[in-house]
């Protein structure tokens, strides 16, 4: 039987809350998107090592001033927000609460491959909820610290009226900083696990995966931590997630880990029972790698290159746009082999930029680069290539009152607003920008250049320290971007998008 080595982490990008089914061969797998859209991207896998992209959930969420971009309004940290995904009776079901909406969204589909997801909305909000089928009766686990139990309706579509409605457990508090959060719910050999994570302020001081059991479904519980370990990575604990079986009977975990400015990134860990408890890992630690009897299937990257020689008007997967696009003011035909990012209402910086399109970064080093026209840019405007975090850096083209163009590098000024680092003149109307990301150990660093002739790089600005911050909960992204300041209708047309990926100690351009 073929088999497939599991190398730890899996990702080493931002995929996290990972919620996870196997289906036949395949194993299925959506995470948290908060302000990215398209969101909740649904990613497959054969041997659990190797994950592509296959579908989104929803293309926007809602169409509202804060989702728009309007006045300075956003969802940074908002959005969707642990996303469960789940199956039962042949139907497939992602569900997750938004903290700006205040709503609990359901998403159905009989087909997780082919989509057409279909939505309702129920009027609560269940913090990182987890859907619980129990023959007939459907509940949503949810909370923070005190975890409560409500039941749906056959259909998910509301709270049932007169079902269950209850506080479930009370998670520990004593020694805690983060109680019992981020529940995932099954219903296995004669018992109800739920699995979460906490927090302590004594011993390892970590995050730490935690496992409730009962033979009912109210109590009384039993407490075990089944994993407490940091795969020797800065007392990060690797923790939050959920259980899957594979077609050989075989049990596994998907976690994450806090890896800093890179994000939180999805571990996989084996899992046996002994006394029909969970164990997790090998002696109480996660391997770094081990192998499974599952074979090795080779898949698209999450994160590539795009050369934007499309024949409609719609992005490849590995594309998400910062908040909701404005779908009047880009294309990838009205010129063909490119991108354009046409300017629409007026921002201040490019946390407030509409239509800024991006993909994750990877560790533990990599690169983005793009080639720009920038002649049809008008006084005011700014374009370029972004770090995106709260704490960004950027390495762009800039047009002053008069219309004279310079490369810029700016970074945030402590509000949100860009301050210039470097200012270089340029008249050149196609230019080259590059973000090359330093993630190694936690280092932490993003480098700016420019060219105006292919390859001729030079430096601008200085190092980006990024940082994670939970303004935006998200790890940084790498952004394509264009905004005005003064007046819209400036259009700036990229040429390609390429990304380079640090493997083996050498960069190679991933396509």
């Amino acid at each position: 039987m073929s088999s497939t080595m599991i190398q730890n982490p899996i990702i080493w990008a931002d995929v996290p809350d990972p919620s996870v089914i196997a289906v036949g061969d395949y194993f299925y797998m959506v995470s948290t998107s908060m302000h990215s859209m398209p969101g909740c991207p649904i990613m497959r896998s054969r041997d659990m090592a190797n994950w592509e992209i296959i579908s989104y959930v929803f293309d926007t969420l809602e169409d509202n001033d804060q989702h728009n971009m309007v006045d300075g309004k956003n969802i940074y940290s908002k959005g969707s927000w642990a996303t469960c995904l789940r199956e039962h009776n042949g139907v497939f079901y992602v569900c997750f609460s938004s903290n700006d909406t205040r709503q609990f969204y359901v998403y159905r589909s009989s087909s997780i491959e082919q989509g057409e997801w279909k939505r309702s909305v129920i009027k609560q909000l269940f913090h990182d909820p987890s859907l619980l089928f129990d023959e007939d009766r459907v509940y949503v686990i949810h909370g923070n610290g005190n975890i409560h139990i409500t039941e749906l309706t056959s259909d998910l579509r509301s709270v049932k009226e007169g079902g269950l409605n209850q506080l479930l457990l009370e998670g520990k508090s004593e020694g805690m900083g983060l109680r019992a959060e981020g529940c995932h719910a099954y219903k296995l050999n004669g018992y109800y696990y739920f699995f979460f994570i906490e927090w302590p302020r004594d011993g390892n001081q970590r995050r730490r995966q935690i496992c409730y059991r009962s033979e009912s479904l109210l109590g009384p519980f039993e407490l075990k931590v089944v994993l407490d370990d940091n795969l020797g990575y800065r007392n990060h604990g690797v923790a939050q997630g959920g259980i899957v079986k594979d077609v050989n009977g075989k049990w596994y975990a998907m976690l994450f880990q806090d890896h800093d400015a890179v994000g939180r990134i999805p571990v996989v860990v084996p899992v046996t029972w002994e006394e029909d408890w969970p164990v997790f890992g090998v002696n109480g630690k996660v391997p770094e790698s081990f192998e499974v009897s599952l074979p090795y299937t080779s898949t698209r990257p999450i994160v590539c290159s795009d050369e934007f020689d499309y024949k409609e008007n719609k992005l490849a997967l590995q594309w998400q746009w910062n908040h909701r696009p404005n779908e009047q003011l880009w294309s990838v035909t009205e010129r063909t082999g490119y991108l354009r990012l046409t300017t629409g209402a007026l921002a201040h910086s490019v946390l407030e930029a509409r239509n800024t399109i991006t993909q994750r970064t990877e560790g533990p080093s990599c690169i983005g680069e793009v080639v720009v026209d920038v002649t049809q840019m008008k006084p005011g405007d700014h374009a370029g290539l972004v770090a995106l975090q709260n704490w960004f850096g950027t390495v762009g083209m800039q047009v002053d009152s008069e219309g004279k163009r310079a490369v810029v590098m700016t970074v945030n000024d402590g509000d949100g607003q860009e301050q210039i680092v470097e200012t270089i003149p340029c008249d050149a109307p196609v230019v080259y920008f590059k973000i090359q990301f330093e993630f190694e150990d936690s280092i932490d660093l993003a480098y700016f250049y420019y060219a105006t002739t292919e390859g001729d790089w030079m430096s601008i600005g200085q190092p980006l320290k990024m940082r994670y911050t939970l303004d935006h909960f998200m790890g940084y992204r790498i952004g394509l971007f264009n905004y005005a300041t003064a007046q819209s209708g400036g259009y700036v047309d990229y040429d390609y998008f390429h990304y380079w990926k640090k493997v083996d100690g050498e960069f190679q351009l991933i396509r």
